[in-house]
């Protein structure tokens, strides 16, 4: 491998490492909507595959590691996968155990790390031979997977119910584009619309804030009171095997296990199915809760890793939660990469494995030490001084300015439609998933219809 390109890789590891390591401790930050357009942004500046894949690995680890902290802290989940930990990091907050807790989860996700990356490889060996008939159905298999992720919904029938007018609108806005030449008949606005979906529900939000009546209605909190105990002070390179008893390193590695072959199914609704599962048999509160915890952020941590490893070694499609949502733009971004010519195709197994293992080696490295040695430091300097409001402002500015090279102006009006319509729908119990699965299907969908 080129020198330069192995350096590129380490630089860009070293930076998602560091920046997700502050953006995991914000709370609230959604995975999708952080993750997908910085990756994006890379892919399309036409940095080498090695070294966004290396980036994004890296940031995956770090986000996952760190967005721990506010949940044992103060309750408040740094993502939508840290939700589920919320109610077992309290019982430990309760017992004055909040620096075990974080300790714990980290702990929990170093594990899931290193099962997920050499099991995913495994599995997507296995699923190599049926690559090509996968592919050649492709649209069918994201009808069939918007149906799957319907069906898994909270909003069953709204989600099953909405699959057609959301693919006409996706499609309607495309041929406009085509019809009043905005973009040439050769060119197929995706991106923009991907963003479009993932920014949805903050969109929704600020529109509703322009009514009186919402603004009226709406709870205000006011300023929320953090406590931070000073946590024990630990010695050296922090140990996750010492951290963890036999007990929880057993049971985190068997649900990042299952996490990982369960890769194309919901990661939430597996880290709460298979969390409790494993622990409701266990009395203690606080032996629970340590178990919960640490089984949780492993399997958080191998769903992330596998639904992007799986489907980019073995397919070449986004064929999962994740690699439909944060991971997409390894898989999709007009016109440096495409299904047809993406990752899968550019890199050897050997070379995305390879990227894989930098990226979350130096991750681990990084943000594992910062989070047990520095977690209270962490936490208290992005409370105090990066807003959250700061960083929806950046991340819907980079949409915007996405939206115009897709299509111009025009396109910002669109995408800006096509958000107002994800946010209500995902106010209303429709999963990402669905959506988004929704956006790959829309052509085949559209022209089985027409026929």
């Amino acid at each position: 491998m080129d020198i330069t390109i192995l350096l590129l890789m380490v630089a860009a590891s070293v930076g998602g490492a560091v920046l997700y390591t502050i953006i995991g401790v914000a709370p609230g930050t959604d995975e999708t909507a952080v993750l997908a357009p910085v990756t994006l942004a890379l892919v399309l500046l036409e940095v080498p595959p090695q070294v966004v894949l290396a980036f994004f690995i890296s940031a995956i680890v770090a986000k996952k590691l760190t967005d721990s902290i506010p949940v044992a802290i103060a309750g408040i989940p740094g993502g939508v996968m840290a939700a589920p930990m919320v109610e077992h990091a309290m019982v430990l907050k309760k017992h004055g155990l909040p620096d075990v807790s974080i300790r714990k989860m980290a702990s929990g996700s170093v594990i899931g790390t290193l099962v997920s990356i050499p099991f995913s490889v495994l599995v997507a060996s296995l699923i190599i031979p049926y690559a090509e008939a996968i592919s050649a159905h492709s649209g069918l298999i994201f009808f069939l997977g918007a149906v799957f992720l319907a069906l898994m919904s909270s909003s069953k029938f709204l989600s099953l119910v909405i699959i057609l007018p959301f693919a006409l609108l996706i499609q309607g806005l495309r041929q406009l584009y085509w019809d009043t030449g905005i973009v040439p008949p050769e060119t197929t606005v995706f991106v923009s619309f991907f963003l479009g979906i993932t920014i949805g529900p903050i969109i929704f939000k600020l529109f509703e804030l322009t009514n009186k009546e919402s603004r009226n209605s709406s709870q205000i909190l006011g300023f929320k009171e953090i406590s931070l105990k000073k946590p024990k002070p630990v010695k050296g390179f922090p140990n996750p095997f010492s951290i963890l008893t036999k007990q929880e390193v057993g049971t985190s590695a068997l649900t990042s296990a299952l996490g990982t072959l369960t890769f194309f199914l919901s990661p939430v609704g597996m880290t709460i199915f298979l969390g409790e599962s494993l622990t409701r048999h266990i009395k203690d509160p606080v032996k629970r809760a340590s178990r919960a915890i640490s089984s949780m952020d492993g399997l958080t941590n191998a769903a992330y890793l596998s639904g992007t490893l799986i489907p980019l070694i073995a397919i070449g499609l986004p064929l999962s939660p994740m690699a439909i949502g944060p991971a997409n733009a390894l898989f999709n971004a007009p016109p440096i990469l495409t299904p047809e010519n993406n990752i899968h195709h550019i890199l050897s197994m050997g070379e995305i494995i390879f990227a894989s293992v930098v990226g979350a080696a130096i991750a681990l490295f990084i943000t594992f030490y910062a989070t047990i040695k520095y977690s209270n430091e962490i936490c208290s300097f992005v409370f105090k001084y990066i807003p959250h409001e700061a960083m929806i402002g950046l991340f819907a500015g980079l949409v915007v300015m996405l939206a115009f090279m897709d299509a111009g102006w025009v396109n910002i009006f669109g995408v800006i439609l096509i958000a107002l319509v994800s946010g209500l729908l995902h106010r209303h119990g429709v999963n990402y998933g669905v959506m988004f699965m929704i956006l790959y299907a829309a052509p085949w969908l559209l022209g089985v219809v027409g026929n």
